[in-house]
C-alpha cells in the first residue's frame, strides 16, 4: 500500500489512486489560496494543482503535458498535475506558493496564502 507525503503528514492509498482525491480525503488539498474554490474540480483544464512530485507515478497524461506548456507554467519545471497523477508507489508531494503552485523556486511551501496570480 502507497504511502503519500504531503506537509509533515502521511496517507495510506491504493496503487493507482489520484493524487488529488488521496490528499483531499485527507482534509489535505493540492491547491493555493482562492483557487481551492476556483478549480476545475479534476479535469485537468486549470492547472491550479501543480505539484512536485517524487517518487513512482503514473506517466502524464495528454491532457496535463498541455496544460503544463501554457503559462504560469513551464513544462520544464518539472511539477505534475495532482488531478492528473495516479500513485504508483511511496512519494513525496510538494506545493509551490503562486496561485497555481507554479513558483518552484522560490522559498515556501505554498501555504502562505499567495494568490497574486504572478
Amino acid at each position: 500500500m502507497p504511502t503519500v507525503r504531503f506537509r509533515a503528514r502521511e496517507f495510506d492509498c491504493a496503487h493507482g489512486d489520484v493524487l488529488r482525491d488521496v490528499l483531499l480525503a485527507g482534509d489535505e488539498t493540492p491547491h493555493n489560496s482562492a483557487s481551492g474554490s476556483l478549480n476545475c474540480r479534476g479535469l485537468g483544464s486549470c492547472g491550479t494543482c501543480a505539484v512536485s512530485v517524487s517518487g513512482p507515478v503514473s506517466d502524464s497524461t495528454r491532457r496535463e503535458r498541455l496544460r503544463l506548456r501554457v503559462p504560469p507554467h513551464d513544462p520544464a519545471s518539472g511539477l505534475r498535475l495532482a488531478c492528473q497523477t495516479r500513485i504508483l508507489g511511496d512519494v513525496t508531494v510538494e506545493k509551490h506558493a503562486g496561485f497555481w503552485g507554479q513558483h518552484v523556486d522560490d522559498e515556501g511551501d505554498g501555504v502562505d496564502g499567495d494568490d497574486d496570480g504572478e
